[in-house]
């Protein structure tokens, strides 16, 4: 019991099964948290079948009402760290990330990063199906992100990651200021101010196929303007 990959919820009814199940099938016996905002999809009702089913290897946390990202990942985090699991990864539900590269991010915390990126914006790295405008702010928001902040990783904003269990308890959670994209970068960020070592392992990132994206104009301000704040963080 050492892997746990965390997977946020809002209405995500035509992915979730598939997207545990994919990650179920995976040699090295990964378990699964979802973290539920109060789907009215019935996003939950599929999920707690399957923690009746593999109730070992999945679980879930419910929660009352849209709070963010940000926070749905820290509530996943704390649970973690109460528990003995020393690999903890982050996922999006809609198979924008390819379950099979959580392999890949594992192997390369065990070759010695304490965290590691999924990344769209390395060599061999790709987006798939995004349209130009969206790739434009992601790509524009990772190079303003760099330029504000000198950390050196390619792309901040990234949503898919491995956390050596070292990494989530050095880091204040308790703190954390921002729930969106800024979320990201906020914790990559503070990691790197830490002194962690932080590797970026190129994916594709195919947009998704099933539901509707959480996207949003306040998401993006608030990454726009919090990178400047992040620099006054220990």
């Amino acid at each position: 019991m050492d892997k746990l990959v965390i997977i946020p919820t809002y209405n995500e009814k035509e992915n979730i099964e598939r997207i545990i199940l994919k990650v179920l099938s995976l040699a090295g016996s990964y378990h699964v948290l979802v973290v539920d905002d109060g789907s009215p999809d019935g996003t939950a009702d599929i999920v707690r079948k399957l923690t009746e089913n593999y109730p070992e290897r999945v679980h879930m946390i419910e929660r009352t009402g849209k709070l963010g990202l940000g926070t749905a990942y820290i509530a996943g985090f704390k649970w973690a760290l109460r528990r003995d699991y020393q690999y903890i990864f982050e996922m999006d539900a809609d198979f924008s990330h390819n379950p099979d590269d959580l392999q890949r991010l594992h192997q390369a915390c065990v070759a010695g990063a304490d965290l590691a990126v999924g990344s769209r914006y390395v060599k061999g790295g790709e987006v798939v199906n995004w349209p130009w405008d969206r790739i434009f702010i992601s790509k524009g928001g990772a190079f303003y992100t760099k330029m504000i902040t000198w950390m050196p990783v390619n792309d901040p904003t990234a949503g898919f990651i491995c956390y050596k269990r070292e990494v989530l308890k050095a880091l204040p959670l308790n703190q954390i200021k921002f729930i969106g994209y800024a979320f990201q970068i906020e914790m990559k960020y503070r990691a790197w101010k830490k002194g962690f070592k932080i590797k970026e392992v190129p994916i594709t990132f195919e947009d998704r196929k099933e539901g509707v994206s959480k996207m949003s104009k306040g998401i993006i301000k608030e990454a726009m303007t919090g990178v400047w704040k992040m620099r006054g963080f220990k």
